[in-house]
């Protein structure tokens, strides 16, 4: 049965207490399978005062305590990963393996946050007297809020978790209100592993209404958001007028680039699985693809004939490779994205269309000769629609692939070292994976640059937003 969907606030699992309610739908059949509730104003007030005391004491927890708990928290997750993976594909859509996946490699992210937290150093500055010492102190900034999208609603909501508790922050998440199952399910594991009342709080409601009442809140002194980009530019002004810190990971639309000398059977082979990996619903999912022309015909004929392959349902059906988009709206969009492409002299060449059935289920789509003003070009999809056109030259490549203001993940496949290396420099983004797709593992740091966003998660970087600089001198 799908869970309960509260509120956490102060250590205590909510609901009821005639709140409004909305429905949590199956993007499977577009039917209710539960009920989440919205904070009132009142629980937003009393989760930032929860916050705020929760904060004085965990300030000065010892980072074997927060160690120990994140430590525990993996062990639980890696535990509790069919349960709470079911009904991550129960409200979100993915299949049951990507969704159990999901939040076994998210356990990994508790262990990292379990030994840096350990770690977080100030250091010691010779002094030009003897008489003075200099040192500089690492501190938790204070009271956090991170905002968590559907897609990867486990992933992006416990690594803001697991940075803020880490660096002994207290932290209030809102996460998606269309899968909110996941982030009740870390609730539960940090309220079982230990957590102390009020370091970790959940509000569910409306998106606006909450961003702006906790955002100008003065107890909240750092914000992370995972989302679109317009919409991380109108919380990053916010916070910007406040002068409060922001980590924002927003918008991608990741260009492949596939070189001549590219080992074509292995370059399709990953990027067909990555593509349509959570029905192409990934923010760093490779979107537009670059081929040079000496491979392009065989890289499209083999990227199609995989396309094909792929079986498409009800993520808890056996063999479902990918299932529903998370919500009816995306299926116009994308279906608006092909018609546009169409009107412009593409080719689809595969797909592009919704499928029958009640659910959001939108064909794997294969367009080719696409015109650079087409707004598939342009506009990030965020679905299972992959853009292949050619190039010539590894420069006109680059300018290509660099055109767009997005800057978060980029690709490419080359068994020149020489192009690797000219590649690499040359990609504008905050991530580049070449001959492999290696991202957004525990220990690497995750984020973009331009209108993709700045901050990162992950890596020995993953603290840097959450603690401000102290330093102190004194004469002894």
């Amino acid at each position: 049965m799908y869970p309960q969907i509260t509120l956490y606030i102060d250590g205590q699992f909510i609901h009821g207490g005639g709140r409004l309610e909305r429905d949590v739908l199956n993007p499977a059949t577009n039917l209710p399978i539960g009920k989440m509730p919205h904070a009132t104003e009142a629980d937003l007030e009393w989760a930032l005062s929860s916050a705020q005391r929760a904060f004085e004491s965990w300030r000065n927890s010892s980072p074997m305590l927060r160690s120990q708990i994140l430590r525990k928290v993996g062990e639980l997750a890696r535990e509790r990963a069919q349960d709470i993976g079911r009904n991550i594909t129960l409200d979100q859509g993915k299949p049951l393996a990507e969704a159990v996946g999901e939040v076994t490699v998210c356990s990994e992210h508790a262990d990292w946050h379990a030994e840096e937290c350990r770690r977080i150093y100030g250091r010691v500055i010779p002094a030009r007297s003897s008489q003075v010492q200099q040192i500089v102190l690492r501190e938790p900034i204070g009271v956090c809020v991170a905002f968590s999208p559907w897609n990867f609603p486990f992933n992006q909501a416990i690594r803001k978790v697991a940075a803020a508790i880490g660096a002994g922050c207290s932290v209030i998440v809102k996460g998606s209100s269309d899968t909110p199952s996941a982030v009740v399910a870390i609730a539960q594991l940090f309220h079982d592993a230990g957590l102390p009342p009020g370091v970790l709080n959940v509000v569910w409601g409306d998106s606006g209404k909450i961003s702006d009442h906790l955002m100008k809140s003065p107890i909240v002194r750092k914000i992370s958001f995972t989302g679109s980009t317009p919409v991380g530019q109108q919380l990053a002004a916010l916070a910007g007028s406040l002068m409060k810190r922001c980590t924002m990971e927003l918008g991608g639309h990741a260009p492949v680039i596939v070189c001549d000398d590219a080992d074509i059977e292995t370059a399709v082979e990953q990027l067909v699985s990555y593509k349509f990996r959570n029905a192409g619903q990934v923010c760093v999912s490779p979107t537009r693809f670059y081929v040079q022309e000496g491979v392009y015909e065989r890289f499209v004929e083999r990227f199609v004939a995989k396309a094909h392959t792929l079986k498409v349902g009800d993520g808890l059906e056996a063999g479902t490779k990918m299932g529903p988009l998370a919500q009816r709206r995306r299926v116009s969009a994308l279906e608006a994205f092909v018609e546009d492409a169409s009107r412009r002299g593409a080719s689809i060449l595969t797909g592009g269309q919704a499928l029958p059935g009640d659910g959001n289920f939108f064909a794997p789509t294969v367009i080719t000769d696409l015109p650079e003003d087409a707004r598939f070009m342009n506009e990030e999809p965020f679905g299972p629609v992959a853009g292949i056109v050619r190039f010539k030259t590894i420069e006109e490549a680059l300018q290509r692939a660099n055109r767009l203001p997005f800057g978060l993940a980029s690709y490419a496949f080359t068994t020149s070292s020489k192009n690797a290396h000219v590649i690499a420099r040359g990609l504008e983004a905050g991530m580049v994976s070449i001959n492999h797709l290696g991202l957004a593992v525990a220990e690497t740091p995750f984020g973009g640059i331009k209108e993709s966003g700045y901050g990162s998660e992950g890596g020995t970087e993953t603290f840097d937003g959450y603690l401000t600089t102290k330093f102190v001198t004194q004469l002894n």
